[in-house]
């Protein structure tokens, strides 16, 4: 495939301030309409060991930033879709056998397996959607992935291929544009600049992009720990937890954690006026952030260096 070109990073301090506001509403906006239809099932296909083939595989393909988050979560996205399918399709099937007809533990069955076969074969479609999404040099073609797919002892044919591609397609309603934690980190650092906070954007950024690999890899241990301080107590009960997935969801949310942590990590000495700034601009309270930033220092550093301050 040739050398690597290096990827040129963000270009900070260059957009217009009408366009960064409808920017960060439009993003708001968006946030919070996922957030108000969040389905039950959200996360559970965001595993560290899935979450780690989808960014080896991104970064063998030489993709962007963008692609490998967005990546994720086609994935997710899609494979929450096709589990609720299942589900749905089980029902009908147990209101025939009432109705005298039998055989549905056995279609039930065949889908799941049939999910469980297929399920690398829809995480490499999910990459190769993202790659295409997120206007690369590199996309990644059907030759690549199927070279791919055959070094992994898989035998599909380029058909089979590009009909994944489109079932995805076709069960995220041709929908997959979503915005990822990424888009939101770059938004806020960009806006962060606007408004006179000044900081070394470009260094601030590559922390950023460290953390927020981190947090997806480490995500349930690091939200298993904000919801602990959140509750102030080590043992959360079933209820507690289930009324938490917002919050692990939350993509702004994520983003003003990962700067602020970020911004503790290079530059202690004006932490407490870039979260007084994050606070301003997104309405997230300054302890939202505070904890969120010291679950994730807890993780890297197995302490809470900001709780002194």
């Amino acid at each position: 495939m040739g050398s690597r070109r290096p990827e040129p990073g963000p270009v900070f301090g260059k957009v217009a301030p009408e366009i960064l506001e409808d920017s960060l509403i439009l993003l708001a906006t968006e946030n919070q309409r996922y957030l108000s239809r969040l389905p039950g099932q959200a996360g559970c296909f965001k595993g560290r060991q899935i979450v780690e083939f989808i960014f080896l595989l991104s970064e063998k393909w030489h993709l962007d930033l963008s692609a490998r988050y967005q990546a994720v979560e086609l994935l997710e996205r899609f494979m929450i879709k096709q589990v609720e399918e299942i589900c749905n399709s089980s029902r009908e099937k147990v209101k025939s056998c009432e109705g005298g007809r039998g055989g549905g533990d056995r279609g039930s069955s065949s889908q799941k397996d049939q999910i469980y076969d297929t399920f690398v074969l829809r995480l490499v479609s999910c990459v190769q959607l993202a790659s295409k999404l997120s206007l690369h040099y590199n996309i990644v073609n059907s030759e690549m992935a199927l070279k791919f797919l055959q070094s992994l002892k898989y035998s599909y044919s380029k058909q089979e291929l590009l009909e994944s591609e489109l079932l995805v397609l076709k069960t995220l309603h041709f929908q997959i544009n979503v915005s990822t934690p990424l888009a939101y980190v770059e938004l806020l650092l960009e806006v962060l600049g606007h408004n006179g906070c000044l900081l070394p954007a470009e260094p601030l950024h590559q922390v950023c992009v460290q953390l927020l690999d981190f947090s997806y890899l480490t995500r349930d241990s690091i939200y298993d720990t904000l919801l602990k301080m959140a509750i102030e107590n080590p043992t959360p009960n079933k209820l507690q937890v289930a009324k938490f997935l917002t919050v692990k969801e939350d993509f702004m949310l994520l983003a003003v954690g990962i700067i602020s942590t970020s911004v503790f990590i290079l530059d202690p000495v004006h932490w407490r006026q870039v979260v007084e700034h994050l606070n301003s601009i997104t309405g997230i309270t300054a302890r939202s952030i505070l904890e969120l930033s010291s679950a994730v220092l807890e993780h890297i550093v197995g302490s809470a260096p900001l709780e002194q301050h």
